[in-house]
């Protein structure tokens, strides 16, 4: 199986494991101590939160505040519009931000949230069929 971990440098380690359990992920305790959290999205996705000291011991770069530079951002895939927003106000009530408006394309429902450190993450219901029809109008 393919997987792949995230390693994201964070502020307040607890604050931000509580952030991630409101949208849903889980604790996976193998590959969690002190200076790391593994949270658990699915079998393919885990991200690793870690202490900015952590982080930074063997690649020794200046670190960014992601809430204040354009980095990366990540999409969870998600069932349903309910499911969509059901995960977006779980993760406000935990100290998320929701920049932008949701975004409803017919085939695919997108709310972004910004995590307690400023990483954005997508939540997204796509219906597949209706966008492989659009495609082949």
């Amino acid at each position: 199986m393919k997987q792949i971990f995230i390693n994201i440098p964070v502020n307040d380690l607890d604050k931000s494991m509580r952030f991630y359990q409101a949208l849903g992920f889980t604790i996976n305790p193998l590959f969690t101590d002190e200076q790391q959290k593994c949270m658990v999205w699915s079998d393919a996705i885990y991200i690793m939160l870690q202490t900015r000291h952590f982080a930074n011991t063997y690649l020794n770069k200046t670190m960014i505040d992601a809430s204040k530079h354009q980095i990366p951002s990540f999409t969870l895939p998600v069932n349903s519009l309910e499911e969509v927003n059901e995960i977006m106000e779980s993760g406000l009530m935990a100290g998320g931000k929701e920049p932008v408006a949701a975004i409803d394309e017919g085939f695919m429902y997108l709310r972004s949230i910004e995590d307690v450190d400023g990483y954005m993450w997508g939540v997204m219901c796509l219906d597949i069929e209706k966008f492989k029809a659009l495609k082949n109008k």
